[in-house]
């Protein structure tokens, strides 16, 4: 059997994606409950372990009714990239491709969906002191000194990387650094064909009720400890994880910077500008099938309209 073959008899993947707080982990629950298929999250912070109610992790419950993989695969102190992610992923479909299931991949974030479907660009190996020097420059003067920087050197990148997305921006200018060339025109992995067949749903909604959904959602988040969680975790996270939206601003509280009303006025106000943030980013998907949740009456009508689009192809 050739390789085009091997391919072709594997479990076509599903993946549902769209901004934080859409809905996704209830849609793909109800798909999963119905099909057979295993989660796998892309979520770069439901990785770490004890991040629960932040991240909005699936209860103990869900993960015991359906398999659900890439959450609570590494301490809060652990750092998370998309090589690691990507390759970790990918190993995981596979083994439940092998199994006779689906792989059925649910997320938001688009850099981490395309290096597991795509694949990643060949680039020079990270460069410890270069990026220590970097992150203490953007704890310095902000992200978006090194955003400026960013746009002198390599503007095509610049466009596509925020100026809060630190991270991609250390390594953005790491490769210029070590290379003298842009980063962007090493990242083509993305224009040739994909090494995971897939079938792709996006949940969307309009800007207003997201943001009230949001809004409401971080309300709840309070009410069910996440302060509390936060404490717990305090002197056990990481760089990285010390930047996940609810945990970064309720550590400013606890550092006695602001007040806890600013932290969750601040919570609200990041999670809908990151939430802008996807909504941009998923565009690169062509393939998505998008589906407006408010057209629809309830997550029952939404699951069986998201079915119907996976099982055009499946």
């Amino acid at each position: 059997m050739s390789q085009t073959d091997q391919q072709v008899s594997k479990p076509l993947c599903w993946v549902l994606v769209g901004p934080t707080a859409c809905g996704k982990s209830a849609v793909a629950f109800e798909l999963a409950r119905r099909h057979p298929v295993e989660i796998v999250s892309v979520d770069s912070m439901q990785v770490y372990r004890g991040m629960d109610i932040g991240t909005a992790k699936p209860t103990m419950q869900e993960r015991a009714l359906v398999p659900h993989h890439m959450i609570d695969v590494l301490d809060p102190d652990q750092t998370c990239n998309v090589g690691w992610f990507s390759r970790m992923a990918l190993r995981v479909t596979e083994g439940i491709q092998a199994r006779g299931k689906r792989p059925f991949l649910v997320g938001g974030s688009a850099l981490y969906l395309k290096g597991i479907i795509w694949g990643l660009m060949e680039g020079p190996s990270c460069d410890q002191g270069l990026r220590r020097r970097l992150c203490r420059e953007a704890e310095k003067h902000g992200g978006h000194a090194l955003h400026r920087r960013l746009t002198r050197v390599d503007p095509r990148a610049a466009r596509r990387i925020h100026p809060n997305d630190v991270k991609r921006l250390v390594r953005a200018l790491e490769v210029h650094e070590l290379t003298g060339s842009p980063i962007s025109g090493r990242q083509n992995q993305f224009e040739g064909p994909p090494r995971l067949g897939d079938r792709m749903v996006g949940l969307r909604w309009p800007r207003a009720l997201l943001y009230d959904r949001i809004d409401r959602r971080v309300d709840r988040m309070m009410e069910a400890g996440l302060l509390e969680e936060v404490a717990g975790l305090r002197d056990r996270l990481g760089a990285q994880a010390r930047q996940a939206l609810g945990y970064k601003q309720l550590l400013a509280y606890l550092d006695g910077r602001i007040d806890l009303d600013e932290a969750v006025r601040r919570i609200k106000r990041d999670t809908r500008r990151f939430a802008k943030h996807q909504l941009t980013w998923l565009r690169h998907f062509p393939q998505a099938r998008w589906i407006d949740v408010a057209e629809y009456d309830g997550l029952s009508e939404v699951v069986q309209r998201c079915e119907k689009a996976l099982l055009v192809a499946a």
